[in-house]
């Protein structure tokens, strides 16, 4: 039975913050326990991240799905289309909305806790062919992980399996996988580590938003009479 909209974008909400929360701390701990180190800073916020997403989807998905990303929502209602299942169009404008929201939130909220500014600019410019070929592979996989486990009814797997494939997707791909225009959004709040430049945000969700495209039209021919109805 599904939740009412005003519950599920709470939990999107939450979610999504609590998850740029995760992020963007981590990258300040990081950067503070191992100064100099980015390969070390690097593993240090890819594991918290990995773990802490996991958590997160079991914590809001029996209440929203658990997209916590534009990209995911858009999907689930792109790939609901055909038989009027997935996520209605406005709905996944509304999670889109609140995810934004929650994402710059979680930032100001890491920020705080560390006694930084809570209101910061990133300064880490991310731009070039290779970070947003970065972004399009790494968006394209976890689209394709997520539906893949919705549509073969083995969603109950996707907290470990999603939360694995972003830890991994930190070190395969060239842009460390933000893979999610809100995170990306909320990540121009963090003038650290983990921050990302406001001129470099519109390229990496342009990637983003294309990669999401590719990963739905692959989960489209390999599962083409499977139908998407929820994440959870």
């Amino acid at each position: 039975m599904t939740a009412p909209l005003r519950r599920r974008l709470l939990a999107e909400g939450v979610g999504t913050g609590l998850l740029v929360t995760v992020v963007v701390g981590s990258g300040i701990a990081a950067q503070r326990l191992s100064p100099g180190d980015t390969g070390l800073q690097l593993l240090e916020s890819s594991t918290a991240t990995a773990f802490g997403l996991a958590v997160l989807i079991l914590l809001c998905g029996p209440v929203s799905g658990a997209h916590f990303n534009p990209a995911v929502s858009a999907a689930a209602w792109l790939l609901g289309r055909p038989d009027g299942g997935g996520l209605a169009g406005r709905d996944a404008l509304a999670y889109s909305a609140v995810q934004v929201v929650g994402a710059l939130l979680g930032a100001l909220l890491a920020n705080a806790m560390y006694d930084l500014a809570p209101v910061q600019v990133a300064a880490t410019v991310r731009s070039g062919p290779g970070l947003w070929l970065g972004e399009v592979v790494a968006t394209a996989g976890l689209v394709a992980v997520v539906f893949a486990l919705v549509r073969t009814g083995r969603a109950a797997y996707a907290a470990a399996t999603v939360g694995a494939y972003i830890g991994a997707a930190y070190w395969f791909t060239s842009s460390t996988s933000f893979a999610n225009p809100a995170v990306t959004v909320g990540r121009i709040l963090s003038d650290t580590f983990a921050g990302i430049a406001p001129a470099s945000v519109p390229a990496f969700v342009i990637a983003q938003l294309t990669g999401a495209a590719l990963g739905a039209g692959l989960v489209a021919v390999l599962y083409p009479r499977a139908r998407t109805r929820s994440l959870t």
